[in-house]
């Protein structure tokens, strides 16, 4: 069973018809118990980087996502893998779970639109379970003003918008996150969670 956290901030209904489109088990839930016992723990997100991490504080369960994280896949999505990182500008300096090292910042050119909006490829760095059995080219959507700023090890995969955006994002272990939203992102995106699902059984 994957636990999809419900602080008040994230894309719940689209993440959970992906999960319910592909047979896969999950529960919203904010009960520390629940994410204890799941196999593994979604996080999504929407929304500005200090009201989501402010509602996710006040469920009580930023210890409980950190202690999961050392022990089974956990996967951010959009504003929720902004929040896997150790902070945030956005709005102020706000402080992030910590889970994977690097900050979050306004996307920085001048020359392209914000939001970043609509379908962009992948460039693909290195191995990574959710991308098992992907056929390049790789295009996921995307909705988002700021980003990550991290090391190329962090990175799985980035996408070009005006600059390196980091796209899939891990902490060499349980953590994943993605800036794009898999379940927005048609079949391919669809594969990934599947691929989720898989590393948590």
């Amino acid at each position: 069973m994957i636990a999809v956290i419900d602080y008040g901030a994230g894309n719940l209904f689209s993440v959970c018809n992906a999960l319910t489109f592909l047979g896969i088990p999950h529960e919203v839930t904010k009960d520390a118990a629940v994410l204890d016992k799941a196999d593994a723990v979604i996080l999504p997100g929407v929304g500005a980087f200090p009201a989501a991490m402010e509602a996710l504080t006040a469920t009580g369960l930023t210890d409980t996502i950190i202690e999961n994280a050392r022990k089974k896949p956990l996967l951010g999505i959009c504003l929720g893998m902004q929040m896997l990182f150790d902070r945030s500008d956005e709005m102020g300096d706000t402080l992030g779970l910590g889970l994977i090292p690097g900050y979050v910042s306004r996307i920085p050119s001048q020359r392209v639109i914000i939001p970043h909006m609509g379908w962009n490829e992948l460039v693909i760095t290195q191995d990574c379970p959710l991308l098992s059995g992907l056929d390049a080219p790789v295009y996921t959507y995307f909705v988002h003003s700021y980003q990550a700023f991290c090391d190329d090890a962090n990175i799985v995969a980035y996408c070009d918008y005006d600059g390196k955006v980091p796209a899939l994002v891990t902490d060499g272990g349980f953590v994943f996150g993605a800036q794009f939203h898999p379940e927005k992102s048609g079949e391919q995106g669809l594969m990934m969670l599947r691929r989720f699902e898989e590393m948590a059984r």
